[in-house]
């Protein structure tokens, strides 16, 4: 399965999010495919041997749209060129530069010394650029590179603003005409001047909204696109028809209603582009160039340039360029982007450090270790970005809606067109009744007149959009807001789920404690003799208390034994053969195996076991050699972090492969309220099953190897960020900065989230019901349904970014009262 994001062109409404995602997920050979309307990206998982790329490709433009694999190695940038006097020094530069392999596009103005180039990253540097240009004489200053780099977002919304201009001055112009014309005198030639200036407006400006319904209607999906177009080419093809006919015209109403919807498409994509601002602030802030040692030299490069290897030089004060390992030099780090925590904290020698951190005070060399998408910060982008483009389980319904939306309205247009013209008295005592309240209500009029005017108003008042914007617009703001408090949603799902938890489950080793547990006690006739042994066994072991053992040995200086035919025994312990005779580290059962008698120092063990130490035996095969005792002490906070959630309404449990007595002692420190031990590594999917079914939706906190089948069996998995690359694949939800506190945040998001999607929802029926019946009595005029029409698009996306002074720390009282 693969695994791709296409950038989508000619969405305009949740109708054409909902054909593309329809078509896309009918598809033998697409596993899943998520179709983001606010983003206007698709994220599709697919089986290359069934299909390719350019198959997916044309399964979207068989129905009228557009799109192309999104390649962030294909960079647009403006640099300025410095030493150009004239236009044979831009033509020069041009030249060069087009050249070089790996340009695509390039164009460089004399007036402001700037060129922009379009290239790929991956065949081409901009150092080369640099060089290319140096080498005719001139110069590009390389700083410019991170400054000037163009937004995609941004030309399209130059774009939108120009033609929204336009379209202003000119409707403006005509609104001006008609009521000089209607109120004051005549003017002569007046429908010929209109239909010139609306000319521009309707069939130029609004050529696109055309062509998308066009192509619409032609793949069987109409759009809003269908909606707008029917609202302003007949009425202004008919007002043209007053040029030889006595008939009003409406050529007005067709310049307006066009220009309501280029207004709304220009605020909608300012606002969408507030709304995706979290991934645009996440690239901005890696660091854009790096010093790093040449040949004994330091030279400056940009960091796309860097590769794994590399020793950086980073000076205090300076951001950390990309991922790596200091090998000379300590220092304090500002590491609040990665985790959210605002102290900084102090690194070493053989220490990793995070690409766009700060460092605060020494002078650091730095290793690199990852560039490029391996990166931290580009992994956290990639996180972002997935919720971003997954759906809310809520959303299915919204989406199964939208699909008939237009048609509907289609259906509702014709048969009110046919009831004013067959029930002409009926509709005209309801406007007459209202004649004199609503100014724009003209009853004088013919009824096919009032027939065509009320059907226009139902075309462009209806608006499928603000369905559709509902979800996404919150998912982009929500997540945006967790990554900056170190907590990164995976899927929309977990939004919907993780408000609803009613018990979250916590592994104990490296999430309750701080997983590195110490030797805390040895008893024994012989301690170095026992700590030879156990040293000498744990050696062959991985797992996570054998360090303990190996450290504790190694203080001592005790020197460690040659073992052969070493074996674990899981859930049990280890044995091995040292100088021909079989000697083993566990628990009771592994002796019990072995028929070795422990009943000597069993009291030892439970007195052990009820501090809440991990108690084990060592033997060889004839008799017990003593108990060392391992503990691992609880993270400063967790009392207080699980009394808060407790206080929530949401239960605790623990699972742990310690014994019972253990397991209590660890669970009574801690508060949490219900214990499961003695699990075994692959039984803990089992548990978090018996936890599903006992109580319903289950959260499970993990952070290792072991906890990823668990992670993903469980409604909601939260992954430590400090923990193992594989549990944070296998959860819905990490936390940066591995600390538990922000386990309530993650709560108090999802409810916020929630929170605004049902809101969104909300509006955006409640706008349809009302104004939908009041336009079919021809209440509403077609001019005021346009605007109706854009602001009810605006209003689902601004107040989604309200969810940005969301407080998520209301939990906070509780915690610090605990």
């Amino acid at each position: 399965m693969k695994k791709i994001k296409l950038d989508l062109l000619g969405m305009t409404c949740a109708s054409c999010s909902n054909a593309i995602d329809h078509v896309l997920n009918q598809e033998e050979g697409i596993k899943e495919a998520n179709v983001n309307l606010a983003s206007e990206t698709a994220l599709v998982t697919f089986d290359e041997e069934k299909l390719s790329i350019n198959q997916i490709i044309s399964l979207i433009q068989d129905i009228g749209y557009d799109a192309h694999l999104k390649n962030d190695s294909i960079k647009r940038i403006s640099l300025k060129v410095e030493g150009m006097t004239c236009a044979s020094c831009a033509a020069n530069v041009e030249r060069s530069v087009k050249s070089l392999k790996g340009v695509q596009e390039v164009s460089v103005n004399i007036a402001n010394d700037k060129m922009i180039v379009t290239y790929d990253s991956e065949v081409l540097k901009l150092s080369q650029i640099k060089k290319a240009v140096q080498d005719v004489g001139y110069d590009i200053i390389l700083e410019d590179e991170s400054k000037d780099e163009l937004d995609p977002d941004l030309i399209k919304m130059k774009k939108a603003k120009k033609n929204m201009l336009i379209a202003a001055i000119l409707a403006s112009t005509v609104m001006l005409l008609m009521v000089v014309h209607m109120f004051l005198f005549n003017i002569y030639g007046y429908t010929v001047i209109v239909a010139i200036l609306g000319f521009p407006v309707v069939f130029i400006l609004g050529s696109h909204v055309h062509m998308k319904s066009f192509k619409s209607l032609k793949a069987l999906r109409p759009n809003m696109d269908v909606l707008v177009s029917l609202g302003s080419l007949p009425p202004y093809l008919i007002g043209l028809m007053g040029l030889f006919l006595p008939i009003t015209t409406f050529i007005e109403m067709a310049t307006t209603i066009m220009t309501f919807h280029l207004i709304g498409k220009f605020l909608e994509s300012r606002a969408k582009g507030k709304a995706s601002q979290a991934i645009k602030k996440l690239v901005e802030l890696g660091a854009k160039t790096a010093r790093v040692i040449v040949d004994g030299e330091e030279i400056e490069v940009l960091t796309s340039e860097l590769s794994v290897g590399d020793i950086m030089v980073i000076k205090p004060g300076e951001k950390i360029p990309t991922d790596g390992k200091i090998i000379e030099g300590e220092s304090l780090i500002d590491e609040s982007l990665a985790t959210g925590e605002s102290m900084p904290v102090r690194r070493k020698v053989n220490d990793s450090v995070i690409g766009a951190t700060i460092n605060e005070h020494g002078l650091l060399k730095v290793k690199v270790t990852k560039v490029g998408n391996d990166t931290f910060l580009a992994q956290i982008i990639d996180l972002v970005e997935a919720c971003q483009g997954s759906k809310v389980p809520i959303q299915a319904f919204a989406d199964k809606v939208t699909g008939y939306f237009v048609p509907a309205i289609m259906v509702i247009t014709v048969l009110t067109f046919i009831s004013f013209n067959v029930f002409s008295d009926f509709h005209l005592n309801i406007l007459r009744s209202v004649e004199d309240i609503l100014p724009w209500i003209q009853t004088d009029q013919s009824p096919l007149t009032l027939a065509f005017v009320t059907a226009t108003a139902v075309l462009v008042i209806a608006c499928p959009c603000a369905l559709g914007l509902g979800t996404p617009t919150a998912l982009m703001v929500g997540s945006g807001l967790g990554a900056q408090k170190g907590i990164l949603i995976k899927n929309g799902e977990a939004v919907q789920t993780l408000k609803d938890i009613k018990v979250i489950a916590f592994d104990k080793t490296g999430t309750l404690t701080h997983g590195k547990p110490i030797v805390t006690d040895v008893i024994s006739k012989d301690s170095k003799h026992l700590l030879q042994i156990a040293g000498s066994l744990e050696k062959g072991s991985e797992h996570v208390l054998a360090n303990a053992i190996i450290e504790k040995a190694k203080e001592e200086k005790i020197d460690f034994l040659s073992m052969n035919k070493f074996e674990a025994i899981v859930g049990h312990g280890i044995k091995a053969e040292i100088n021909g005779l079989w000697y083993m580290i566990g628990n009771r059962k592994l002796l019990d195996q072995f028929g070795v008698d422990y009943k000597a120092y069993e009291s030892s063990m439970v007195k052990l076991e009820e501090e809440a130490k991990t108690a084990m035996l060592v033997a060889n095969e004839k008799e017990v050699l003593g108990v060392i005792a391992v503990a691992d002490s609880l993270k400063d906070d967790v009392e207080r972090v699980i009394r808060a959630i407790e206080s929530l309404g949401i239960r605790t449990a623990m699972i742990t492969g310690d014994n019972q007595r253990t397991a209590q002692a660890i669970a009574k420190k801690a508060n949490i309220s219900h214990v499961i031990s003695n699990v075994l590594p692959n039984g803990k999917v089992d548990e978090i099953k018996k936890l599903q079914k006992e109580y319903g939706l289950v959260a499970m906190v993990g952070d290792g190897i072991n906890d990823a089948p668990a992670l993903k069996q469980a409604n909601v998995g939260i992954a430590i960020g400090t923990g193992t690359d594989v549990a944070i694949e296998a959860a819905d939800v990490t936390l940066v900065r591995g600390d538990l506190l922000t386990i309530l945040n993650a709560v108090e998001l999802s409810k916020a989230i929630f929170k605004k999607i049902k809101q969104n929802y909300f509006w955006a029926w409640f706008y349809n019901a009302i104004a939908i019946p009041f336009a079919m009595f021809g209440l509403l005029h077609p001019m005021i349904g346009a605007a109706a029409m854009s602001l009810s698009s605006l209003n689902v996306i601004y107040n989604s970014l309200r969810l940005k002074k969301e407080n998520l720390d209301k939990h906070l009282e509780v915690y610090n009262e605990a």
